[in-house]
C-alpha cells in the first residue's frame, strides 16, 4: 500500500481514542468496513485503537490492523498482547503521519489478562509527537499497577510533547488512575462513552501534555457509532503551538465536560 506524502501541521492536530471491540457491534455483527467507515469520518492525524483482532488465513477483514490501515489510507502500529497460532489481539495506532520510533510496554499482571501500551514518536512536520495507547485492566489492582508503569514511563522523556488515547475501564473520578494522570497532565474532560447506545460510563480518556494545548474534546456520536462497537470514539482537537495557555484556565473549561 501506498500512503499519501504527510503533510506539515498548519496548526491544529486531532487525536481519537476508539475502543472497537473487535469490531463487533451491539449487533453482534463483526463489521471491519463500519469501523473503518468512522475512523474516515473523523478524519484524525493519530487513532488509538483498543480490542482489535487480527486473523491470518481468512477474509481480507479478518485482519482487522491491515484491514483498516489500508481502508484509512494510514500507517498502523500494533501492540498485540494476546497471541496464538494464527491471530492476535491487543492495541492499534493508525498515523498519517511518518513513524520516528516504536516502544512497547508490557503492563500485564500475571492470572490476569495480558495488557500493554504502544508508545510512538511521530514526525509531524512542524516537530516531534509522542503518542501513546493503551488499554488497562478489569481490576482494581490491575489499575494501579498500571498506571504507575505508564506514567514512570512517560516520565523518561519528559521535553516532548504527549498524547495520551486511553481506555482506562476506570469510571470513578476519584479513583487512582484517574487522580494520578490528571496530576500528572492536568484535569482531562471525562465524556460517557460506555455503553454506546445509551452511555453512562467515562471509560475513554484522552491526555495532552503540555495541558494547555489540549484545545476540545468531543465525543463522535452518530448511528453508526452507536451499534458498530460498544464504545463511542472520543476526538480530541490539539494545538501544540499554544501551551503557554494558562493551565487553571484550561482545568477550569475542562469541568464543563463531564457529561
Amino acid at each position: 500500500m501506498t500512503l499519501p506524502e504527510p503533510t506539515p501541521l498548519t496548526k491544529l492536530f486531532s487525536a481519537v481514542s476508539y475502543n472497537i471491540h473487535q469490531c463487533v457491534g451491539i449487533d453482534r455483527r463483526r463489521d471491519p468496513a463500519r469501523i473503518a467507515q468512522i475512523v474516515n469520518e473523523l478524519d484524525a492525524d493519530v487513532i488509538g485503537l483498543q480490542e482489535v483482532h487480527s486473523e491470518n488465513g481468512g477474509p481480507e477483514e479478518s485482519h482487522q490492523m491491515q484491514y483498516l490501515a489500508q481502508a484509512t489510507r494510514r500507517m498502523a502500529i500494533g501492540g498485540p498482547m494476546v497471541m496464538r497460532a494464527n491471530s492476535e489481539y491487543g492495541n492499534v495506532l493508525l498515523t498519517r503521519h511518518p513513524v520516528i520510533s516504536t516502544r512497547r510496554l508490557d503492563l500485564s499482571v500475571p492470572g490476569r489478562e495480558a495488557r500493554g501500551a504502544i508508545d510512538v514518536n511521530i514526525d509531524t512536520g512542524q516537530g516531534v509527537l509522542r503518542v501513546i495507547v493503551s488499554h488497562l485492566g478489569l481490576r482494581v489492582r490491575e489499575r494501579i499497577y498500571q498506571t504507575k508503569r505508564l506514567l514512570a514511563s512517560i516520565a523518561k522523556e519528559s521535553t516532548t510533547p504527549v498524547i495520551v488515547l486511553l481506555d482506562f475501564n476506570e469510571w470513578f473520578p476519584w479513583a487512582f488512575p484517574i487522580l494520578r494522570f490528571n496530576e500528572e497532565f492536568g484535569k482531562a474532560p471525562a465524556f460517557r462513552t460506555f455503553p454506546s447506545p445509551a452511555p453512562i460510563f467515562s471509560l475513554d480518556r484522552i491526555w495532552v501534555k503540555p495541558q494547555g494545548a489540549l484545545v476540545s474534546v468531543r465525543r463522535h456520536i452518530t448511528p453508526l457509532t452507536r451499534v458498530a462497537s460498544d464504545h463511542l470514539p472520543l476526538h480530541a482537537t490539539i494545538d501544540i503551538d499554544r501551551p503557554s495557555l494558562d493551565a487553571e484556565r484550561m482545568t477550569a473549561r475542562s469541568s464543563q465536560f463531564c457529561v
